[in-house]
């Protein structure tokens, strides 16, 4: 399948948006300028204005001598990156690659688009209706190459222009020199030894043209007849992982939406099958008639391709689109994936602990309906500290490197912090009697200790605790210790630090 570039011109973007802004002044001719050594130049001018006469460059005094209710606005440079970046935004839903071409022009990688429109004649003209809707005056052309469509786009006759697959010469021969997209000082020089069309030039000797005019007319040559490849950046870099789906019609029910997304699923998890990846995190985007994009998001635990699964993380977020008056386009994408294999998928289908399936994907299922953060998995820590003998795993899946200390029992439920009781013990080194703890008194009928945990002194100072496990009347059992030695003074506190099941 050979390249297929579109190149569309704005040539009154700033106008046509001001317009959008302000209906009343559709009528009305108006330009932007801008002060230049003490007087006021006029740098763009409306279609209206220009049909009168008023040209870009032209003094605004001079400029009201021909139009004298002439209005005018002070120009913001930076308006048009502003404009020509929210334009390509709005234009993804015709391909997924497209570039900025300041300051009035998109460059559109069409390669393989068209066939969803019916053919390039409708794609050009869906295009050109969308953006005459919202009231931009367009030229558009698609060729093989950028250089062509560029050049036809900004020199030919027609407003919608289609150079045949490997046309472009033909097509070229009777434009100025000035569509080749090369320097006005080379243009000047070519139009002062009489060569005002490419084809007085195009076939004299390489040898010859690179002496006189440089290197730079050679390639920009070669690029428009698709002898030597040209390359854009996109504005938004595309990822490997995604597929498209336009809609004949504007969706605007949640049923619409649903089967929109079983679809594209289905599409990108038989690619992703294919090469061996499983989905880590989706991206479901909605693109409304209106130019405003809805987009939910999903995440799991592990990589997969199992549809049924990914359907239901996104079911819960579907109504959260807002589709307005329809989505026009649909878009999934898969920005993280990681290595994945049906043989995986079987023997962790068999598997008890956090490897199995059913667990990953209640897991995936609770976060995607309250959020990322609620459920967490802690691994040992190479601490004797009872609050830093374990820290947050990373994933569910992270391994570890050390063992759990088990060899003493310790509570299901250990308080972050410590928090201090009153106790009443005997001395010296005695089990306690009772303690209150929330104001509320708890008789102790059995216990067991001290275990003695030293304090971390490479990490802080401080007192050791002696550790005991109680149960009180009620059968409730109890982590209790007392911080340093017991003496008479009472310098010893008492705290509470966890519950046995």
């Amino acid at each position: 399948m050979s390249k297929r570039f579109v190149c569309i011109w704005f040539r009154y973007l700033k106008a046509d948006w001001m317009v959008r802004k302000h209906p009343e002044l559709k009528n009305i001719p108006f330009v932007f300028t801008a002060p230049d050594h003490g007087r006021i130049k006029i740098i763009n001018a409306n279609i209206i204005a220009e049909s009168e006469g008023i040209i870009p460059g032209m003094v605004l005094a001079d400029a009201k001598v021909i139009i004298s209710s002439l209005l005018h606005f002070e120009d913001d440079p930076e308006r048009n990156e502003k404009l020509i970046k929210g334009l390509g935004e709005w234009m993804i839903r015709f391909t997924p690659i497209i570039a900025i071409d300041l300051p009035d022009g998109l460059i559109l990688d069409a390669t393989g688009c068209a066939h969803l429109w019916g053919g390039e004649q409708n794609y050009l003209y869906q295009i050109k209706k969308k953006l005459n809707d919202f009231g931009y005056h367009i030229k558009i052309a698609i060729a093989d190459t950028i250089g062509a469509a560029w050049a036809a786009v900004h020199f030919g006759n027609n407003n919608s222009i289609i150079i045949k697959s490997g046309n472009q010469f033909n097509d070229l021969a009777l434009l100025p020199p000035a569509a080749l997209r090369i320097d006005l000082i080379i243009t000047e020089r070519l139009e002062k030894l009489g060569l005002r069309k490419i084809q007085s030039f195009i076939n004299m000797p390489r040898a010859s043209l690179q002496r006189r005019f440089g290197k730079m007319l050679l390639k920009r040559i070669d690029q428009a007849l698709g002898n030597e490849e040209e390359f854009i950046i996109p504005l938004h870099p595309v990822e490997q992982f995604y597929e498209r789906l336009p809609c004949l019609e504007p969706i605007i029910t949640a049923t619409g939406i649903e089967i929109a997304l079983k679809r594209l699923l289905e599409l990108l998890c038989g690619r992703l099958k294919n090469e061996e990846q499983g989905v880590r995190k989706l991206l479901f985007k909605c693109f409304r008639i209106d130019g405003k994009i809805e987009i939910i998001a999903i995440g799991t635990n592990r990589p997969t391709i199992n549809i049924k699964h990914l359907f239901k993380l996104f079911e819960e977020k579907i109504n959260l689109i807002e589709p307005a008056f329809g989505i026009e386009l649909f878009v999934l994408e898969a920005p993280v994936v990681e290595d994945y294999s049906a043989t995986q998928e079987k023997l962790w289908q068999n598997n008890n602990g956090l490897d199995n399936i059913a667990i990953n994907e209640f897991i995936d299922r609770i976060e995607s309906k309250f959020g990322k953060g609620l459920i967490y998995r802690y691994l040992p820590a190479d601490h004797y500290w009872p609050e830093r003998s374990f820290k947050r795993a990373v994933s569910i899946n992270e391994d570890f490197q050390n063992k759990w200390k088990n060899e003493k029992i310790r509570p299901v439920h250990l308080l972050q912090q410590p928090q201090l009781i009153e106790v009443t013990a005997p001395v010296p080194d005695y089990p306690p009697m009772n303690f209150r703890y929330k104001g509320k008194l708890h008789k102790i009928i059995k216990a067991d200790g001290p275990e003695r945990i030293e304090q971390e002194w490479w990490l802080q100072e401080g007192q050791h605790r002696d550790y005991y496990y109680v149960e009180d009347d009620e059968g409730k059992r109890y982590w209790l210790f007392r911080s340093g030695h017991y003496d008479v003074n009472k310098t010893y506190q008492w705290f509470i630090h966890g519950f046995f099941a």
